[in-house]
Order: structure tokens, then C-alpha cells, then sequence
């Protein structure tokens, strides 16, 4: 009798296994076309207000909340979205409005011409056991709501959620990868869109 574990058989169970992991990418709201980044020629200077707002079962938060914190500043640092960056956790619950973005850049003695206002709402791993215990569908998401305020202005802020998922049939992931998945999708959803 021929074994049924043959090469061709093989490469499939490691392929079923391993997966390939897609990244899909969902902006609502009204996010401008250009991003809240500045664009060439410009030199702006922000004031990144962030905080969390976690489901109520939310499990390791401390871990979510740290990688979110890296994987801010990271970005800020590196990818020239601003020309200048001044990040602050925001622990308030205040309402974000413009008045709030202004004092909060007088409290932070910040020069910033742009705040922007990210919430965290999602950033974790997921896993989802699908018909039978050999075939999961997982990844990583990330969901943030973004607000843009221009302090010159007296109009609304620009404001829209996104929903970054990298992952699928096969995919097992783990938190290793949060602060780089939140790099991916602040660049995103705060940078130009390419065409």
C-alpha cells in the first residue's frame, strides 16, 4: 500500500499550515486624499494626542498599550509624516474638540500648527477556528479612530476609523508583530494615498 504522505502532499499540509497572510485595509469617514500628513513643500509641526478606548473584555491591556506606545513613536520618528512630532499619552476623557486640541497644545507647550487625535481600539491578534480544528483563519487588526485638527482653522476636524487586518486561511500570529502593525497602519491611513 502507497503512502498518502507523499511530497506534493506534503508541500500542501505546510502550505495549509503556514498560510499567506493578506493585508486588507478599510477607511470610513471623512479622511482627506491627501492624509493628515503634511505634503511636499510643507513643514509642519503636531502634537500626536493618543489614549485607548478597549472593549470591555479587552485582555492584556498593559502589552497592547506599550506595543501601541512603540509602535507610535516609531512611525513618528522615522516615517517624516510631520516635520517635527511632540507625542503625549492622552488619559482624559474629555471631548475632542478644537478648543481641547488647542489647550492640550498650550499644556503640552507645544508650537504645533496640526494636532492630531489617534484612539486605539483594537491591536491584537485574532484566531478564528473555522469548520473543522485543521483550518484556522488568523492575523493581527488593528482598528484607530482619527482625528486632524488644524489650529488656524475654525471648521470641523477631519475624522475617519481605520481597519487594518494582515492575515488569513492558515495564518497563526502572535503579539510580536503589533508594533509594526501599527506602523502599517498609521502609514496607511495618515499618508497620501498612492494611485
Amino acid at each position: 500500500m502507497q503512502s498518502f504522505f507523499t511530497p506534493i502532499a506534503a508541500s500542501f499540509v505546510f502550505a495549509a499550515i503556514t498560510g499567506c497572510a493578506i493585508t486588507s485595509v478599510q477607511l470610513s469617514g471623512d479622511r482627506p486624499a491627501e492624509g493628515p500628513c503634511q505634503v511636499a513643500g510643507q513643514n509642519v509641526t503636531a502634537l500626536v494626542l493618543w489614549g485607548t478606548q478597549w472593549r470591555a473584555d479587552q485582555k492584556d491591556v498593559a502589552q497592547r498599550e506599550a506595543a501601541a506606545e512603540l509602535g507610535l513613536s516609531e512611525y513618528f520618528a522615522k516615517s517624516g509624516c510631520f516635520s517635527n512630532t511632540r507625542l503625549v499619552r492622552r488619559t482624559a476623557t474629555s471631548a475632542l474638540t478644537l478648543q481641547f486640541a488647542r489647550e492640550a497644545t498650550q499644556a503640552a507647550d507645544s508650537s504645533a500648527t496640526r494636532v492630531l487625535a489617534v484612539t486605539v481600539r483594537e491591536l491584537g491578534p485574532v484566531l478564528q477556528v473555522l469548520s473543522s480544528a485543521a483550518l484556522v483563519e488568523g492575523g493581527t487588526e488593528v482598528v484607530l479612530q482619527v482625528q486632524s485638527f488644524e489650529l488656524s482653522s475654525i471648521g470641523k476636524p477631519a475624522e475617519f476609523v481605520v481597519h487594518w487586518k494582515n492575515g488569513g486561511p492558515g495564518v497563526i500570529k502572535g503579539v510580536a508583530t503589533l508594533p509594526q502593525d501599527m506602523q502599517a497602519t498609521l502609514a496607511a491611513s495618515l499618508e497620501a494615498r498612492r494611485q
